[in-house]
């Protein structure tokens, strides 16, 4: 099996090393026909990137996909998830200009409101403090929901690495992705992904992508640890939207 696409990249745009260009020759090095550069929405607490970043992003792009032609180049995102009605961080004008969205939960978000900012920040990191196990059942739902409302509002193509900054529950999770046609990420980067987790949500149907989450432009293409998750779980080419 192999990964012909990298959809999860950053660059200096965002809290990566590396500039855009850098992102695609390392692909091409790699033997990938796709490359996808995928920066933060302006929601994550301490990093800098504004939304008119995505402009010059895409004008950046534009002007590289007529010199790297053997290669496909695409500008997608990474939004985050600031409400607990799924709102994102990126407003669909902005979208609009993307070839793809991405979205995750991050546990360090500017909150749509107060009343999420409780929610989604101070008691999620409450729960890991307390060890609460009624609270994390209270945050496990609300995290869940929170994305799941996310991918029936929002065109999201993959989930970035579910359940690694805050709990959600995997098989409710992956119904839904299943039945809005929304990936879940296997993500290389982090190494968090669990066979269990896989297992559990390919019984539900989900299809799942494959991503570096590079920081940096000698990572781009580095799927070890995913691939080794997938192969011990039996995934297929056709479990995977980015394999063949």
């Amino acid at each position: 099996m192999k990964i012909w696409a990298d959809y999860h990249t950053h660059t200096r745009y965002s809290h990566g090393i590396g500039t855009i260009e850098e992102n695609v020759k390392a692909a091409i090095k790699k033997g990938l026909r796709t490359i996808g550069i995928s920066e933060h929405g302006p929601g994550n607490i301490g990093l800098s990137i504004k939304l008119e970043d995505f402009y010059k992003m895409r004008q950046e792009i534009e002007v590289l996909k007529s010199k790297y032609r053997d290669i496909q180049i695409l500008l997608g995102c990474e939004a985050n998830v600031v409400s607990l009605d799924g709102d994102l961080d990126i407003p669909d004008d902005v979208l609009a200009i993307l070839d793809y969205t991405m979205v995750g939960l991050h546990p360090l978000i500017w909150p749509h409101s107060l009343k999420d900012g409780i929610s989604l920040l101070f008691e999620n990191i409450l729960a890991r403090v307390v060890k609460s196990s009624g609270l994390l059942k209270k945050v496990m739902k609300q995290n869940t929901l929170a994305l799941i409302r996310a991918i029936s509002k929002n065109k999201v193509d993959i989930i970035t690495h579910p359940g690694l900054h805050l709990p959600i529950d995997t098989a409710e999770l992956a119904q839904a992705a299943a039945q809005y046609g929304t990936a879940l990420e296997i993500n290389a980067g982090h190494g968090y992904m669990t066979k269990e987790y896989v297992k559990i949500a390919k019984a539900q149907g989900a299809k799942f992508a494959i991503g570096s989450d590079a920081h940096h432009p000698k990572n781009v293409g580095n799927f070890k640890r995913a691939l080794e998750i997938a192969k011990e779980v039996g995934l297929n080419k056709n479990d995977i939207i980015n394999a063949e």
